[in-house]
């Protein structure tokens, strides 16, 4: 259940361009696996964990990036990729030849507030790491809420900023640096999700020292 609702819906931050993204994602490429990669292991552990549990069979995976998870997901599960980067599917890519991953039906380009997907075109997604990136992460929701099918789910993992301690200073201090970083340290819950949404989605938090949550909303 949702922590600490009242204080997690005040508060705004500046929407990130798309082009900001991309150029941060480009620069971070070739790093990414090494640096954010190796800190967001648990916790992209726990997301593909909750997927994997799920009774789904295709699964749309927004913000692929390098394809990271795409070796954990169970063979069962028919993996659909996007993501805005070229430079990181590329790698995304070349990770799936390398470990001659038979269940990723395709990695494509594409914005994820308004992909190309037909409406029910999914048993379930999953958004890794991209919540605070996108310029407008009401309208990704939306767009998750249109291709996932009734009665699927749609599986969150993110950094949500702190309501106080020393870690909200540091979200704070790192805000002003966004464009550079290609997220919002100071992303809250309530810039994405309703109350509505909150109150039936399952939060839970993940390492390593709870800096992501992992969010389990149904659809």
């Amino acid at each position: 259940m949702a922590d600490g609702l009242g204080t997690a819906l005040r508060g705004r931050h500046s929407p990130m361009d798309a082009d900001d993204v991309r150029t941060a994602y480009r620069r971070q490429a070739r790093t990414y696996d090494s640096f954010f990669g190796l800190v967001s292991r648990g916790a992209r552990y726990r997301a593909i964990d909750a997927v994997n549990a799920l009774e789904a069979s295709s699964v749309l995976e927004v913000g692929v990036g390098t394809g990271l998870a795409l070796p954990h997901y169970a063979p069962s599960k028919r993996i659909t990729g996007i993501d805005l980067s070229r430079h990181m599917l590329a790698q995304a890519r070349e990770r799936v030849a390398e470990f001659g991953l038979r269940n990723i039906e395709a990695l494509l380009e594409m914005d994820a507030q308004a992909t190309s997907f037909a409406t029910g075109s999914f048993d379930a997604a999953v958004a890794m790491f991209v919540a605070s990136v996108v310029p407008d992460p009401h309208a990704l929701v939306a767009e998750l809420r249109r291709v996932v099918k009734p009665g699927g789910t749609i599986v969150f993992i993110n950094h949500f900023a702190r309501d106080s301690g020393p870690l909200w200073w540091l979200e704070r201090a790192l805000a002003p640096a966004s464009s550079l970083l290609g997220w919002h340290p100071d992303f809250r819950l309530g810039h994405i999700f309703t109350s509505a949404d909150l109150e039936r989605a399952a939060i839970a938090s993940c390492g390593p020292l709870g800096l992501f949550r992992l969010v389990t909303l149904p659809n």
